[in-house]
């Protein structure tokens, strides 16, 4: 006990190493010294490792010092750790799975049997049992003494070619037809229009089947349906209530006309028309600002049984500050607008014939197949084969057919003496003696006629001589009188007169209209489409 508190002792609390008296206590010593040294050099080479490693800085962000040498050694870094997360990464061998069963008629009869479908919808659930020795065959299966469809009538096909179609006897089809355009034309009838038949049992095997009844919408405003009445056909028409008052929508310009009208209700196709009749009266451009008040009014139609139907635009205004900047009014059979003084829409300008750039302008040059100088009389317009041609201004067509060396060539009168033609047209789209609209098609570019490719040639006369067609204008406006401007300004009133939004309610039903409930069993839609 002694010895071991005198090697305590030595030793101090402090750990130096000190001398120790005998063999044993040497050794030890010199193992501490030894162990001590190692523990010197280790955190040497330690802090010596750290400063080094910390001057490297192997991670540096490679979002700073783009290109230098520190920003190469952090991108070689990072491409070494992707190097080695790469070599861990797992085989790209395909797993192995189950192969897929194989569903023959026996298994999904199996399938089949096991399912809950319901009754009402014809269900075949369980097993399918052979018939046997006990089990008699009939002679023939009992049909359903009442067959449900649904038929198209389709633009082109007469009324009684649609009824064959859905199966109803030749002389029925017939009787059917001359009931139904007894009381309106196929032309009022739609493309589209279902029509719900319902077939009776046969008279005798392999006979056609007997209409029972057949109902149909024939117009917004009228349901037609033929019954069997003693054994033959009769019609019953059931007018359906029509309120006609028109929709009035109203917002703010904002930063795009069109998307402000759509996101406030209007139809794609009336909001297109209310920009169209908006930029013939005033430069859209400058004329109306993002804090401006757009008005449109369109044809609206609502059915008591809840269909609605919008037409074509009748108003299109632009307010600012609560006073019009613009009020037009569709009028007259031709549907022009005119302003709310009686005065037609302004046409001025000439629309581009085609969407091209002119290759040739007015004047002499040398003739390109023809090959001396000779007057060119008009302007070439560069365009591909097939493009619509339009008519640069409301006129009357004069002539449209083969012309000599202007190939196919539609010629159109207009005011003031002046008068146009369209050359080298690959087809004509409008006949001589016909009224043509400003941008109407009146063909298609081609290359007919003394022509080296497809491209349009474009002529401008006055007083029948021929002049540079970039040097005219047109100005052209219609003026209401007497009556007529009287009966405009009435209707005008009219229509600023109904109410926002008022034609976006249902309309109140009458007690005559009111539906009862259906049973649930009623609900099902049994009826089957034919085309």
């Amino acid at each position: 006990m002694d010895a071991l508190a005198a090697r305590e002792k030595a030793l101090g609390s402090t750990g130096d190493l000190v001398a120790v008296p005998g063999a044993s206590g040497q050794m030890l010593g010199l193992a501490r010294r030894q162990w001590a040294h190692f523990l010197g050099r280790y955190e040497a080479w330690r802090h010596h490792a750290s400063h080094r490693f910390e001057r490297l800085d192997l991670a540096p962000d490679l979002a700073r010092d783009i290109g230098s040498r520190r920003w190469f050694r952090g991108f070689g870094t990072m491409l070494c750790l992707s190097a080695v997360a790469l070599a861990f990464w797992p085989d790209f061998s395909p797993l192995e799975a189950r192969s897929a069963m194989t569903i023959d008629a026996q298994a999904r009869d199996e399938f089949r049997s096991r399912m809950i479908m319901p009754l009402a919808l014809g269900s075949d659930s369980g097993h399918h049992v052979g018939a046997g020795p006990a089990v008699i065959a009939l002679a023939s299966a009992p049909e359903r003494p009442q067959i449900e469809l649904i038929a198209t009538f389709n633009r082109g096909e007469s009324f009684t070619s649609t009824l064959l179609r859905a199966g109803v006897g030749a002389g029925e089809a017939a009787r059917i037809s001359e009931l139904v355009t007894g009381a309106v034309t196929l032309a009022e009838i739609e493309s589209g229009t279902k029509l719900d038949i319902v077939l009776g049992r046969r008279p005798a095997p392999g006979a056609s089947r007997p209409l029972d009844a057949l109902s149909l919408r024939a117009r917004f405003d009228l349901q037609l349906e033929i019954a069997r009445e003693g054994g033959n056909l009769a019609l019953i028409r059931k007018p359906i209530r029509v309120d006609d008052t028109p929709l009035r929508i109203r917002g703010t310009v904002g930063q795009s006309l069109y998307r402000s009208a759509r996101a406030a209700g209007a139809p794609a196709s009336a909001a297109q028309e209310f920009i169209k009749a908006i930029d013939n009266q005033m430069d859209m451009s400058r004329s109306i600002g993002a804090g401006d008040e757009f008005d449109l009014i369109l044809s609206y139609r609502r059915a008591a049984t809840g269909e609605r139907q919008a037409g074509q635009l009748l108003y299109a205004g632009i307010e600012r500050g609560g006073k019009p900047r613009a009020q037009l009014m569709r009028w007259g059979r031709d549907g022009i607008f005119y302003e709310a003084s009686g005065v037609g829409e302004q046409r001025s300008g000439l629309v581009s014939p085609v969407p091209g750039r002119i290759t040739s302008g007015y004047g002499m040059r040398r003739h390109p197949i023809l090959g001396y100088r000779r007057m060119h009389s008009g302007v070439d317009f560069r365009a591909r084969y097939g493009t619509p041609i339009v008519a640069v201004t409301d006129g009357r067509v004069t002539s449209a057919g083969r012309t000599g060396g202007c190939g196919n060539a539609v010629r159109i009168s207009h005011a003031g003496g002046l008068s146009t033609r369209y050359c080298h047209m690959s087809r004509t789209a409008v006949n001589g003696g016909q009224n043509v609209r400003r941008g109407q098609v009146i063909g298609y570019v081609g290359s007919t006629g003394l022509s080296t490719g497809a491209h349009l040639h474009y002529e401008m006369y006055r007083g029948g001589r021929a002049i540079d067609p970039r040097g005219v204008s047109f100005v052209t406006r219609a003026q209401l009188e007497g009556r007529e401007l009287m009966e405009f300004r009435a209707r005008l009133a009219e229509l600023k007169n109904v109410a926002p939004g008022a034609a976006l309610a249902d309309l109140e039903k009458l007690p005559a209209e009111v539906e009862t409930p259906k049973r649930e069993i009623e609900r099902l839609d049994l009826r089957r489409e034919i085309g």
